[in-house]
C-alpha cells in the first residue's frame, strides 16, 4: 500500500499531444501521475490515475488513444468535444462542471477546453481493456 498527497507528485506541463502522426499544441495544461501500473507495449501504462489542471482558456486539442478513460471533474468549467476522425470537425460539445464525469471509449477523437475564469481540475483514470480472443 502507498499513501501520498497529490502534491507529492510532480506537476508536469503538457505541451504536445499526438494525433494522426502529428504533434498538436496543448495550452495551459499540467498533469500529475498519481498512480500507474503495467506497460501496454508502447510505453504507456496499462492503468493510470492522473490529476490534471487546466488554466482558464487552456485546452487539450483533438486526440485519440487506445485506452479507455474516465474523467471526473473536481473543479472548474470545461467544454468537452467529440470529433469526427476524418474531418476533425467537432460533432458534439458538452459543458461539464464539478461533479460531472466524462467517459471516452478507446480510439474516440476528443478534446477539451477550460471555459471558466479559474483553473479547472479533474481526475483521469485510464485503462486498457482487451476484447476476449476466444
Amino acid at each position: 500500500m502507498e499513501i501520498l498527497n497529490f502534491k507529492d507528485c510532480e506537476d508536469v506541463k503538457v505541451e504536445k499531444i499526438p494525433f494522426k502522426g502529428e504533434q498538436r499544441d496543448v495550452t495551459g495544461t499540467s498533469i500529475r501521475w498519481l498512480s500507474r501500473s503495467g506497460d501496454d507495449g508502447t510505453g504507456s501504462p496499462e492503468y493510470g490515475l492522473r490529476y490534471f489542471t487546466i488554466q482558464p482558456g487552456g485546452k487539450i486539442p483533438i486526440h485519440s488513444h487506445f485506452y479507455h478513460q474516465t474523467m471526473y471533474i473536481l473543479s472548474g468549467k470545461f467544454e468537452c468535444y467529440r470529433y469526427d476522425m476524418d474531418s476533425e470537425e467537432a460533432m458534439e460539445a458538452k459543458v461539464t462542471e464539478s461533479g460531472d464525469f466524462v467517459y471516452v471509449p478507446s480510439m474516440e477523437p476528443h478534446g477539451m477546453k477550460n471555459i471558466g475564469d479559474e483553473p479547472g481540475t479533474f481526475l483521469c483514470c485510464i485503462a486498457n481493456v482487451y476484447e476476449d480472443q476466444d
